[in-house]
């Protein structure tokens, strides 16, 4: 196979040492800004997973994401956020990294480089046909993502990739590649940086088009989130105040007594009706 990754060629900036902060910053910048542009290059390929991840999940099937190292980080990311943005339970999105929560904040030796381990840990939730599994690895190579994608689909599992190399190994496992091509790392071989970007970019978008189509967003109100403290309730009742015309205080106590704006405005509505 003719793989070359594009994410471990030579940054196109030199002498990084010798820049002023300025001038860091500014050339950081500048290749930040080439990552939305590729990110849209693949949005057709975004666009068929989110739709078959739609498909299953209103089948009651869950949303997995599994990675290694920053890429498995992004992915527990963007899975612990699911919750208090769109109050959809915790079991329904669900991110698996390398190395376990440990990894999370320190590397775990060789945790990437177990291919079967992936496999046995999506195992391990009774993963089903209805379910989805996006794999997450810049390099395209992580041998733990890559083992639990091929088995993941072999069971008929609907599975996806996000790479930032074009024609990886990982790429040819799933169903699904969504492969934008952001360049050189600034640092050269730092796929925290572009790469993870476009990374958490695209996690964004399938993550909240996919709580869109679910119901869990009304408008462009977040009128699911928990309220998990006082800004969120703060923002809770001001949504009710322009539903429903009432003054703060009358939100604010709907809200609390049914704990979501979806569930304060429902009721308020199912009440007037009954009193007509």
């Amino acid at each position: 196979m003719n793989f070359r990754k594009v994410t471990e060629q030579e940054s196109y900036y030199h002498d990084l040492d010798k820049m002023s902060v300025h001038e860091l910053l500014t050339d950081i910048n500048r290749e930040d800004q080439k990552v939305a542009l590729a990110v849209q290059k693949v949005i057709p390929q975004i666009e068929r997973l989110v739709t078959g991840i739609i498909e299953r999940m209103e089948q009651g099937g869950r949303l997995f994401y599994i990675g290694a190292g920053t890429s498995g980080r992004l992915g527990v990311l963007d899975a612990s956020e699911i919750p208090p943005t769109f109050g959809m339970s915790n079991q329904r999105v669900i991110g698996i990294i390398a190395g376990g929560d440990q990894a999370l904040r320190n590397p775990v030796e060789s945790a990437e480089d177990n291919e079967s381990a992936g496999w046995k840990e999506l195992q391990a939730y009774h993963i089903q046909v209805q379910d989805s599994v996006i794999g997450i690895a810049a390099s395209g190579t992580t041998p733990y993502v890559i083992g639990a994608l091929r088995n993941a689909r072999k069971a008929g599992i609907l599975t996806g990739a996000i790479t930032c190399n074009p024609g990886s190994p990982m790429a040819e496992v799933a169903d699904i590649a969504i492969e934008p091509l952001v360049g050189a790392e600034f640092v050269t071989g730092s796929t925290r940086m572009k790469s993870g970007t476009a990374q958490k970019l695209i996690l964004n978008m399938i993550s909240t088009t996919v709580m869109i189509r679910l119901g869990r967003v009304k408008g462009n109100r977040m009128v699911n989130m928990q309220l998990t403290n006082r800004k969120l309730i703060d923002r809770g009742t001001r949504m009710i105040m322009e539903e429903l015309s009432l003054d703060y205080e009358t939100a604010c106590r709907l809200l609390k007594l049914h704990g979501s704006v979806r569930e304060a405005v429902d009721s308020y509505h199912r009440e007037w009706r009954l009193n007509q």
